[in-house]
């Protein structure tokens, strides 16, 4: 059981390594896109912020449809004021533009 984690570790390192190094310069600076640059990529109606349902698009895009299902499937319930049982939350949280 230890030798299957410590494997486990291992390989899961070493891909981390392989990710740092495709984003680095051959001065060791990171060279990969900034947050602002991700931001901006799933801003498509360009207001300045990215809402989740940008956010999951964009996600679904780059790793495939169904990509953190749960997660993402939770955090569009609660824009869409669908977890909140209140009158008011639909107003405060509901997404007016879809």
């Amino acid at each position: 059981m230890c030798c299957a984690v410590a494997l486990m570790m291992l390989t899961v390192q070493a891909h981390a390594e392989s990710a740092l190094e495709y984003f680095t310069d051959s001065t060791g600076k990171y060279a990969g896109p900034s947050l602002e640059d991700q931001l901006a990529l799933m801003d498509t109606d360009h207001n300045g912020f990215a809402d989740v349902f940008e956010v999951r698009a964009y996600l679904e895009k780059q790793h495939g449809k169904g990509y953190q299902k749960e997660l993402l499937d939770k955090w569009e319930s609660s824009a869409a004021g669908k977890s909140c049982s209140t009158p008011f939350a639909k107003q405060l949280y509901g997404d007016s533009t879809r």
